[in-house]
C-alpha cells in the first residue's frame, strides 16, 4: 500500500508519546553528592539517603571531578542498578562549588540539595529539612553546625576547627544575613530560588552556600536546622592554603559587585612573591660577579619563571598546563609580563611627573601591571 500523496502531515492521525512511556514519579528532590576519591563511600551514601527518605521521590547525582581511583565508573554503575542514581563526570574542571552548580542545573527536581560524600553530614537530617523547607514555604534550609546543640570537634583538627570559626565570622559579617553556619557544605535549596542566583555564582572555591548567600543580599527565606558533624570515613579532605585563598577572593569579588574576579587575589599574592624572589635572585647573581645589568634580566626572568609555575600549581590549578602546552604557555607569559611591566612603569611615570605623589603613583602603575597580567593570562593561557 502505498501513501495518498494528496494527504498533508496534518491530517495524520496523532500518536500520544505519553501514553507509551512507563509510569513514574518525577523526584520532588535532587541530592547533588560532589566526590574526587570517594569510591569506597557511594553504596554507603546511597543506603542511607534510601532510609533516610522513605517514601519521598528523589534522585541522587553524583558530581565527580575525574576521581583516580574510580569513583566515576562506580557511580555510574550503581546507576544501572538504581536508576534513581545519575553520575555527572566532569573532565578538566576541578572545585566543588561548581560541581555543585553544574548539578544543580542538571535536574528539574523543585528542591535540591548538597551533601558530602565523606560521610560526615548526617543523612538522617534530609526528611527533616524537607519537612521544613515545606512547612515553612523557605527557600532555603540550613544544616548548621553552630547552632543550640550542634558540634564540629568530631570532623575537624584543631587548625581546621579554627579556620572553620574564623570564615564563618568574617562570611557572617560580608553577607550580612543572620545564620549561624554561613559556610556549611550541607543545605537544602528551591529551584526557583537558586536558578536566579545561578548566572552570578562563581565556580571556583569550595563555599557555594556563602556565594549563594552573598548573590541574593538577603533576598531568602532561612531556615536552620541541627546538626552534628561527624569525623571523614573514606578520601581526603579537599581543604588547603588555596581554599583560604578562593575565599578571600570570593569575598572581595562580591564586595566589588563581582568586578574583581575570583582568582585575582591569588594571581596578584604571587605576583608580590614574585618581586621578593626578583631581589633575592638579584642580590645572588651581583654577589657572584654579574653586571647589575645581566643580573637584572636574570631575575626578572626568574621572578617571572617562579610566577608561572605557581600560578599554574595554585591559581589555575583546575586549568593546569602540562607538557608542550606548560613550556608555550611559560614564554607567552614572558611576553605578557613584560609588557606589563612597561605598562608599569609607563604608568607610574606619566603621574609623577604629573605630580602625583611616588608612592601612590608607583602603586597605580604596579595595579595596572598586575590586571594586565592577570586579564592575559587568564584570556590566553589559562582560558577555559
Amino acid at each position: 500500500m502505498t501513501a495518498d500523496p494528496t494527504k498533508t502531515t496534518a491530517d495524520m492521525p496523532r500518536v500520544s508519546h505519553a501514553a507509551t512511556l512507563p509510569a513514574f514519579a518525577a523526584p520532588e528532590l535532587a541530592l547533588i553528592v560532589p566526590t574526587f576519591n570517594e569510591r569506597g563511600n557511594l553504596r554507603e551514601v546511597l543506603r542511607q539517603v534510601a532510609a533516610a527518605l522513605g517514601d519521598v521521590s528523589w534522585e541522587l547525582i553524583f558530581v565527580d571531578d575525574s576521581s583516580p581511583d574510580g569513583t566515576a565508573a562506580l557511580a555510574q554503575e550503581i546507576g544501572r542498578e538504581d536508576p534513581r542514581v545519575r553520575c555527572i563526570h566532569r573532565i578538566g574542571r576541578r572545585g566543588l562549588s561548581g560541581a555543585c552548580i553544574e548539578g544543580f542545573l542538571a535536574t528539574s527536581a523543585p528542591i535540591m540539595a548538597v551533601m558530602d560524600a565523606d560521610l560526615q553530614h548526617d543523612a538522617t537530617l534530609l526528611g527533616r529539612m524537607l519537612e521544613k523547607l515545606r512547612a515553612t514555604n523557605a527557600d532555603l534550609v540550613i544544616a548548621s553546625r553552630y547552632s543550640d546543640g550542634g558540634s564540629a570537634t568530631a570532623g575537624f583538627s584543631k587548625f581546621r576547627g579554627f579556620a572553620s570559626r574564623l570564615s564563618t565570622a568574617i562570611a557572617r559579617l560580608a553577607t550580612g544575613v543572620a545564620v549561624t553556619d554561613p559556610m556549611s557544605g550541607y543545605f537544602m535549596i528551591r529551584r526557583a530560588a537558586f536558578v536566579p542566583l545561578a548566572p552570578g555564582l562563581a565556580s571556583e572555591g569550595f563555599k557555594i552556600l556563602f556565594d549563594i548567600l552573598a548573590t541574593a543580599r538577603g533576598k531568602l527565606k532561612i531556615e536552620e536546622v541541627t546538626y552534628s558533624f561527624s569525623a571523614r570515613q573514606e578520601g581526603a579532605s579537599k581543604f588547603d592554603t588555596q581554599n583560604i585563598l578562593d575565599f578571600l577572593g570570593l569575598i572581595l569579588s562580591k564586595m566589588s559587585g563581582g568586578v574583581v574576579p575570583v582568582r585575582f587575589l591569588s594571581f596578584a599574592l604571587i605576583g608580590s612573591a614574585g618581586i621578593v624572589v626578583h631581589l633575592a635572585a638579584l642580590g645572588v647573581l651581583t654577589a657572584s660577579g654579574f653586571t647589575f645589568g645581566k643580573a637584572q634580566a636574570a631575575a626578572a626572568l626568574i621572578a617571572m619563571t617562579s610566577n608561572f609555575y605557581l600560578n599554574n600549581l595554585t591559581t589555575y590549578r583546575d586549568r593546569r598546563l602540562k607538557g608542550l602546552a606548560a613550556v608555550s604557555g611559560l614564554f607567552m607569559f614572558y611576553v605578557i609580563c613584560s609588557i606589563g611591566f612597561l605598562s608599569n612603569v609607563g604608568a607610574a611615570s606619566y603621574l609623577f611627573i604629573h605630580s602625583v605623589d611616588r608612592y601612590i603613583a608607583g602603586f597605580v602603575g604596579s595595579l595596572i601591571g598586575a590586571v594586565w597580567n592577570f586579564t592575559l593570562s587568564n584570556m590566553i593561557m589559562w582560558r577555559k
